[in-house]
């Protein structure tokens, strides 16, 4: 499998999607500039966490003007499967290819911990693996991750089976309390119309091995790369 990871100024989880995704596939990850106009032919695009042109405008809103950014849509206009994770998430919906936005957590705080997700969607490129309502445990690391969405996108989303992931307590339940940065219904990640882009503000790629913590992130990367194996 071909895959390629997106680099912008301020990306610091880009060498940690490449090793999950070359711990899972076994194949190396191309690693791509924003100031280049074109993606290789790839299988699967990851766009990675971190802090890109520092978060100044919007979280996102600067790389959302790079030169690659053409090249990424025409890519998921194809059907190529994307990842976005955290600065990642924020950068799709900032370019569209993801509803809502992500704004500021309600405790004005950073949060960086192991957090609790239900699995809502279970037949997406990225969620096949996991079981229904599956409970996991994933990192988080933002302070710009409380979903917001409008009403009728909200109802889009549900009716459409497109929220992937919500905060949940260890018992699978959707709390107020569980839900650590304010996000509209608990929501943690979300699936383009297509099934075929997840955005998500936990880090999949720092729960891929026991020796992280655990395994539940793994299961991301597992269900992309059988999905293709079988494709």
């Amino acid at each position: 499998m071909r895959s390629a990871v997106i680099t912008f100024p301020g990306s610091n989880c880009d060498r940690d999607m490449e090793v999950a995704i070359k711990a899972v596939t076994g194949s190396q990850p191309i690693r791509v500039w924003h100031q280049e106009t074109t993606l290789p032919d790839v299988d699967l695009i990851a766009l990675p966490g971190g802090f890109s042109y520092g978060d100044y405008l919007r979280c996102g809103a600067i790389a959302a003007r790079s030169a690659i950014i053409p090249g990424l849509i025409r890519a998921a206009n194809r059907g190529v499967p994307i990842l976005g994770v955290c600065n990642g998430f924020q950068i799709l919906t900032e370019i569209g290819l993801l509803p809502g936005a992500l704004m500021r957590n309600a405790g004005l705080n950073f949060i960086c911990r192991d957090v609790n997700l239900r699995v809502e969607a279970t037949d997406s490129a990225f969620t096949r693996q996991y079981g229904d309502k599956a409970v996991i445990r994933m990192p988080v690391a933002h302070q710009d991750g409380n979903y917001f969405a409008e009403p009728h996108t909200l109802a889009a989303l549900e009716d459409g089976g497109r929220i992937a992931f919500r905060y949940c307590d260890p018992d699978g339940k959707i709390t107020k309390s569980a839900n650590i940065n304010g996000s509209t219904s608990n929501i943690a990640g979300i699936l383009s119309e297509e099934r075929t882009i997840l955005g998500m503000m936990p880090h999949p790629e720092r729960m891929i091995d026991d020796a992280l913590g655990g395994r539940d992130g793994r299961v991301v990367f597992e269900s992309v790369f059988k999905l293709l194996e079988t494709a």
